[in-house]
């Protein structure tokens, strides 16, 4: 009696841990059937490659591309500020025709196409493109403030505005900007001519990286490059690499550091002996106060030289230009 009494109750607890077993699965495989729909990452936006705009609309959005609304100039083109028919205001590159002219055939929306897949906070994004016979435009996103260049070179209380920490913060922030093109984007993206001038601020003094990838445009202009690419480039026939750019953004960081020009590299012919020789003080911009602990100031000096004073072979990657940077940022900011 007792016997068959226990027989019953293991068998009816025996039904229970399967009821139980198969309730579980039965949840977890709901569980699973509803997680990719409630899932961050599906509610991620994706960015999505330009598109073309006809040539009529950015023509009329330009006012026939008038000089009053131009807002920069540079080897490849003309910039201007232009309304479209969303209302929304955007910057317009118009390629010099000379250039447009003399390449034909080189690929222009496509390669745009992948450029403007481009989506980090220290990039420009690109918005849009267009085309028409002999006419080459690039539509990008407008930022609200002018570019390095102007404010250490071109306004006289730009200095003020660049405080040691806003230039540590730029440095950083450039510095991830063109991490993100060496190895965040696929294909890799090669900016071609890292200077001030192609650097600009949002409003918030947010550093953002231009005009990159964009040597495709003007393969044998030498314009503005000269000091801002090694050596190597010009030895090689114009090879624009991911060396060449580390060289361009060692002088955007003695740039930063001296407040002085570029003057087509012989900044760095009279600054690196002087920071080898540990006398950085007498290369500090003079409109600022030097600081009382110039640890900081020594070790971006530090990378500047690495990236300026050495050949491509031992030259430091981007990528750990960028990790010692957003140290030197945290350190500063703490």
């Amino acid at each position: 009696m007792n016997e068959g009494r226990r027989i019953a109750e293991d068998v009816t607890l025996a039904l229970l841990s399967t009821g139980l077993v198969v309730l579980g699965i039965i949840f977890f495989i709901m569980f699973c059937r509803r997680r990719p729909v409630d899932s961050e990452e599906e509610n991620l936006p994706i960015k999505r490659c330009a598109s073309a705009f006809p040539f009529i609309e950015v023509d009329a959005a330009t006012d026939i591309f008038s000089h009053r609304r131009i807002i920069g100039k540079g080897r490849i083109g003309t910039v201007y500020a232009a309304i479209i028919t969303s209302g929304d205001v955007i910057a317009v590159k118009r390629i010099h025709p000379s250039l447009v002219l003399s390449n034909p055939g080189f690929g222009f929306s496509s390669i745009l196409k992948s450029l403007s897949l481009a989506d980090h906070p220290h990039v420009v994004p690109i918005i849009g493109f267009s085309e028409a016979p002999g006419e080459r435009v690039i539509l990008m996103k407008f930022m609200g403030m002018k570019s390095l260049e102007f404010y250490l070179h071109y306004n006289s209380a730009g200095a003020l505005l660049l405080d040691w920490w806003h230039r540590f913060r730029i440095a950083a922030g450039v510095a991830q900007g063109i991490e993100y093109l060496h190895e965040g984007m696929a294909p890799h993206v090669i900016h071609g001519c890292v200077k001030p001038s192609n650097i600009l601020f949002d409003l918030n003094l947010c550093p953002r990286v231009c005009d990159y990838g964009l040597s495709f445009l003007a393969p044998k202009e030498r314009g503005s490059l000269v000091g801002y690419v090694d050596d190597e480039y010009w030895e090689m026939g114009g090879d624009v690499c991911k060396a060449s750019d580390v060289y361009g953004f060692g002088m955007v960081l003695l740039e930063l550091l001296t407040g002085r020009r570029c003057e087509e590299g012989l900044l760095g012919k009279w600054a690196l002996p002087l920071i080898r020789a540990k006398r950085l003080v007498e290369v500090l911009d003079p409109r600022l106060v030097v600081p009382s602990d110039m640890n900081l100031l020594v070790r971006l000096a530090k990378v500047a030289t690495a990236c300026v004073g050495n050949s491509r072979r031992n030259r430091p990657t981007i990528v750990q230009v960028a990790a010692i940077l957003n140290s030197l940022e945290m350190e500063l900011s703490s």
